[in-house]
């Protein structure tokens, strides 16, 4: 006769990893915001992993971006729930996300893929917390790139008289399949006015940094013929107004007079793949708020 083997210890709420979230807000300037955000968060049980916050004296606003852990039992839907009077009392635009959650992006391209290959590259090895949804592009020269990643490749020609049907494809396809971001993966087409205020903060470009000094095409020939010192990149929010939305983050990279148009380009392409990646990790882990023209980007 064996021996019975003895009782398994219950599981308690201390033995379940803690699920953790991000709680973001902007709102007008004003005394007893992180008392009441400190305070909600202790009395619905959670625990406050990280805290940055800013407050901008010229526009009057605070910024807030709190990374924190909750029990079971608590849950995102829960929590937006009871944080409402909260975020109504102070006038806040304010988001819960589950920490974990990768966001669903839709990347763009059309014959430079360097940063496209960039992205795919990171996303795939885990160092970008997004999930491509898809690929969407108005020419078919990537096609097979992206589908070595078992990504879908959307082929969206673009024209004059067509640009109005692909934007609403491309529509289309950020609703159905709940896109939260849409990077220009040095995509060469303008997006219409009416496209950047229906996905507005949701945009995200990347363009050289010589703008306006270097307009049109072959913008390295141009500054090499004019001996720049500096190579850089700007990755921002696209807005209506072309290439001066918000700013993001930037990269630059000092050159020599001894360099060649061809090693420009080389050098502008790294740093743009530098200053978008980073743009896209911020954006997708929910470091940036949005400040009128400008952003506020936690570390």
């Amino acid at each position: 006769m064996t021996a019975p083997k003895p009782a398994e210890p219950a599981t308690t709420a201390s033995d379940t990893a803690a699920e953790q979230y991000v709680l973001t807000l902007s709102c007008p300037d004003k005394q007893g915001i992180v008392h009441a955000v400190s305070s909600y968060l202790f009395m619905t049980g959670c625990n406050i992993e990280d805290s940055q916050q800013f407050g901008d004296h010229d526009t009057g606003l605070f910024f807030m971006r709190v990374h924190f852990s909750a029990d079971a039992g608590v849950d995102v839907a829960k929590l937006r729930a009871s944080f409402a009077a909260i975020g109504e009392s102070f006038h806040m635009d304010w988001q819960i996300h589950l920490a974990s959650e990768r966001m669903r992006v839709v990347l763009m391209v059309s014959k430079f893929g360097h940063c496209l290959n960039d992205l795919l590259f990171r996303s795939g090895t885990g160092a970008l917390p997004v999930e491509i949804v898809a690929v969407v592009s108005n020419h078919t020269d990537f096609a097979e790139l992206v589908a070595s990643y078992g990504i879908p490749f959307r082929h969206i020609p673009v024209t004059k008289d067509t640009k109005a049907q692909a934007e609403a494809q491309l529509l289309e396809l950020v609703r159905g399949e709940n896109v939260e971001l849409v990077v220009l993966a040095r995509y060469m087409q303008v997006l219409s006015d009416d496209l950047c205020k229906q996905l507005s903060g949701r945009i995200i470009n990347i363009h050289h940094s010589f703008l306006p000094s270097f307009k049109g095409a072959k913008p390295y020939h141009q500054a090499h013929a004019r001996g720049v010192k500096l190579i850089g990149a700007t990755a921002h929010y696209v807005t209506a107004d072309l290439d001066e939305g918000p700013i993001i983050e930037q990269e630059v990279e000092r050159v020599g007079h001894g360099v060649t148009p061809d090693q420009l380009v080389a050098t502008g392409r790294d740093v743009e793949c530098q200053a978008l990646a980073r743009a896209v990790k911020w954006h997708a882990e929910r470091r940036i708020l949005l400040n009128g023209r400008r952003t506020v980007v936690f570390p």
